[in-house]
């Protein structure tokens, strides 16, 4: 019998093997002790792509999940931190940050739940639809997120497109794979907000509909399955167009940077749907 394909979302692995809560100087672990009470237990989380540390702590206070990296690559995590506040109910809350040591620690409210299932026939889509929905009522800081003709500006010349045609106010995760969108009991969740940005309310269900081409649906079914969102009806053609010429020439640039097997797939799913919108 064949074995079935590893999907792309099964094949996001980090680089390097991740640090456990034990190899954290005392320093560190002493710090986030200070806000949790002792730590009974850690459970390394391996699937994190970004964070040197993830781990599930069981503390005195409660179930707590703790991300960490080196103080001097914590850009990400400190815009995280930063947009935290806005993006309640959708994700976890931000409980506390701890930065000593050289390196920057932060510790959420825990969420059960699972990564969501992307791929055709999926009974997690109308889940991740409404959570899409639930996006556009998020409030939006006035300073500190970068706008996405901004982000995508060196894509955009590569792929002869304008980026000003994704332009708007609205925040935006853009990092919608199905690791950070959680299926839990209370419906999807999203998690890891490394790049918020400002733009167009549709682009997240965009950049979603991306990941489900990559999991195995035609770009005719994955459209299909965006318009269900009410704001993929602010879209207009040559917009949609623009988003699948730039995301094409950006993954295409990924891909070659570091050519692991997830990436690839994003890169042949970005460019068959450039394909599918400017067919010769």
């Amino acid at each position: 019998m064949t074995p079935t394909p590893m999907s792309a979302a099964q094949a996001m692995t980090p680089a390097a093997p991740p640090t456990r809560w034990e190899q954290l100087p005392a320093a560190v672990r002493a710090a986030v002790e200070q806000h949790t009470g002792p730590v009974h237990h850690a459970e390394t989380i391996s699937a994190g792509l970004n964070a040197t540390f993830t781990a599930q702590l069981h503390t005195g206070t409660g179930l707590v999940f703790a991300k960490g990296t080196h103080s001097t690559r914590a850009a990400a995590q400190r815009r995280e931190a930063f947009i935290n506040p806005y993006v309640h109910p959708i994700s976890p809350r931000l409980l506390w940050l701890v930065e000593t040591s050289g390196w920057h620690v932060l510790g959420f409210g825990f969420l059960h739940g699972r990564p969501a299932d992307l791929s055709p026939g999926s009974p997690d889509l109308p889940a991740v639809t409404r959570m899409l929905t639930q996006l556009a009522d998020l409030n939006t800081p006035n300073t500190g997120c970068r706008r996405i003709e901004d982000r995508w500006a060196d894509a955009a010349r590569q792929a002869g497109a304008d980026p000003t045609l994704l332009a708007g106010d609205h925040l935006l995760h853009t990092d919608l794979n199905p690791h950070n969108i959680l299926i839990t009991q209370h419906g999807a969740r999203l998690v890891d907000w490394s790049w918020p940005t400002l733009g167009a309310p549709w682009i997240d269900t965009a950049c979603t509909a991306l990941w489900l081409i990559a999991e195995g649906h035609t770009p005719t079914e994955a459209e299909r399955w965006a318009a269900e969102n009410p704001a993929w009806a602010e879209a207009t053609r040559d917009a949609i167009d623009a988003f699948t010429a730039i995301n094409a020439a950006l993954w295409t640039q990924i891909a070659a940077d570091v050519p692991s097997t997830w990436k690839r797939r994003l890169r042949d799913a970005a460019a068959a749907w450039r394909r599918h919108r400017t067919p010769t």
